[in-house]
């Protein structure tokens, strides 16, 4: 492993292009030029790495220090975008690895402990979070299957069981949270309001907020790649997906992605289907704006794939709960049948190894919180962490496997002895009764209807209603009803046209004329 340390500190020629960068650029910081860091940030660092580094790291820290007068912070900063671009461009070591995870613990303890007079970029702001969260969960894979390993890279991580520890990362991302205030701040009347106008730019320095910001959606992923779903949505309070009005994730197009990718991952696996299906509806109706002015690159690769993984959490969404279809927009109805229309079916059909399949391609990372031993390197850690989600969610699946054939039998019929379905459903009528009971508890889910995310009330979501009734001989029937939600999709035509001019107006009240001179992406104003 000590080759792998010596190559953080290893020093070569560095371009005159780029001591010109990282000369301009601490700069430019220290005058606090929002648009110049943006820039010099967002496209003149990449286009250096693509030209210089395509593949391989950055100059050490070491190497450009003395360009900007040993500056704590900046160093910290440049580390900061270095090993991101490792991570992204080539395959880190444990040193790498490592070094990253100290820098960011230093960075983040300078941030707690002390009133910096920076301001930064939104956007590299919420980048930072996000990829301190990403690293995390690549080191929980890179540690969660130990085979092929060296005996020095062994040796090391048993020296380091600290390094990127779930609880620390917690701990960090909370800390943010509390010195921020955030939750004040948001929680004050007009609060959010302020801080989506002015864009924490009004602030002397707005790192500290911005960070404990976004370190809210931070939470809401770490708590849900950790299986523990009412976790992540209560940490994300007082954020809501569903108050969106001045919510400022919709001003940075990855930030609002990611909030509501694990805010409907969550609610799917609390089987909360309805508020699963407004939060996919919403952000896939957002990435259609978003991407219709997103420029093409590593970003934009990222929210295609992102896209595709949403509607696959879609797909399944509906088949759980087809009461779904009545809370979806037509064009992303459209494109879900493009895309999932077969696999809808079979999954509508109960077979399991179709939702497997779609559950598979669309979950997150999951992470265990147990290492595996390095003294005792068998066994894999990953595949224990998400192999717990599967079964949870295949539980469900196999619970309603042969609902799909009973709704099919009772839509023949508007009454029926419970005899005969029994019989035709090739069910005991124990196990009808079940089944029956069953089919009844599925039509009632808990739906969000005001307070935080995670509150809710039972709402009907049922296809088909029926009742268990005596007929004049005795037996027991199973009266078959016209569901009242489905015969309610005339007025709920008109509703969501309703709805979607409110929408329209909401989006001409979200526009803000005189936006702050800052760095973050083009506003997609919020639902």
């Amino acid at each position: 492993m000590a080759d792998g340390f010596d190559a953080l500190s290893r020093t070569a020629p560095v371009p005159k292009m780029v001591q010109d960068f990282v000369v301009y650029f601490y700069r430019h910081i220290r005058e606090r030029n929002i648009r110049e860091i943006f820039v010099m940030y967002s496209h003149t660092f990449p286009h250096l790495s693509e030209r210089f580094f395509k593949g391989v790291a950055w100059p050490p820290v070491e190497a450009v220090s003395h360009l900007v007068d040993n500056d704590h912070v900046f160093c910290m900063l440049y580390k900061e975008m270095c090993f991101r671009h490792l991570h992204a461009a080539a395959k880190p070591t444990l040193a790498h690895r490592i070094a990253s995870w100290e820098n960011y613990r230093e960075f983040f303890s300078v941030i707690l402990s002390s009133h910096l007079n920076v301001q930064l970029p939104n956007q590299w702001l919420w980048d930072m979070v996000d990829e301190f969260v990403y690293q995390y969960q690549a080191f929980a894979q890179y540690r969660g299957n130990l085979s092929g390993k060296s005996i020095e890279e062994l040796d090391v991580l048993a020296a380091s069981p600290k390094v990127w520890d779930s609880q620390t990362v917690l701990q960090i991302l909370n800390d943010l949270v509390s010195q921020s205030d955030i939750r004040g701040i948001l929680s004050k009347p007009g609060g959010a309001e302020a801080l989506y106008v002015g864009e924490g730019y009004d602030l002397q320095s707005n790192v500290q907020t911005m960070l404990g910001y976004f370190s809210l959606v931070g939470l809401l992923r770490v708590h849900s790649v950790l299986g523990d779903y009412v976790a992540g949505l209560q940490a994300l309070a007082p954020l809501n997906p569903f108050n969106r009005r001045h919510l400022f994730t919709t001003k940075i197009a990855m930030s609002n992605i990611t909030l509501f990718y694990y805010s409907a991952f969550a609610y799917l696996m609390l089987q909360r289907y309805l508020d699963a299906a407004k939060c996919l509806n919403f952000i896939l109706g957002y990435i259609s704006k978003v991407m219709a002015h997103h420029q093409r690159g590593p970003g934009y690769d990222q929210i295609l794939k992102k896209n595709e993984q949403l509607y696959a959490l879609l797909a399944i969404s509906s088949a759980l709960c087809p009461a779904v279809s009545r809370l979806v927009d037509e064009n992303v109805q459209v494109l879900l049948r493009e895309k999932y229309g077969e696999k809808v079916r079979l999954m509508n059909s109960g077979q399991p190894d179709a939702y497997e399949e779609l559950f598979a391609y669309a979950c997150p990372k999951f992470v265990s919180r147990r290492f595996v031993d390095p003294a005792n390197p068998q066994g894999n850690a990953n595949m224990e962490a998400y192999k717990p989600q599967l079964n949870q969610f295949l539980s469900v699946v196999e619970a309603q496997r042969h609902l799909p054939a009973l709704k099919q039998f009772l839509r023949l019929y508007t009454s029926i002895t419970l005899s005969k379905l029994a019989s035709l459903a090739e069910l005991d009528e124990a196990s009808l009764r079940a089944q029956l009971a069953l089919m009844h508890a599925s039509t009632q889910v808990v739906t969000w209807n005001g307070g935080d995310a995670l509150a809710g009330t039972p709402q009907p979501a049922g296809d088909l209603d029926f009742a268990l009734e005596r007929g004049e001989d005795g037996q027991e029937m199973v009266v078959v009803q016209e569901s009242r939600a489905a015969g309610a999709s005339g007025s709920a035509f008109l509703v969501s046209h309703i709805q979607k001019l409110q929408d329209i107006v909401t989006e001409l009240e979200g526009i803000v004329l005189a936006p702050a001179p800052g760095a973050s992406a083009p506003a997609v104003a919020a639902n």
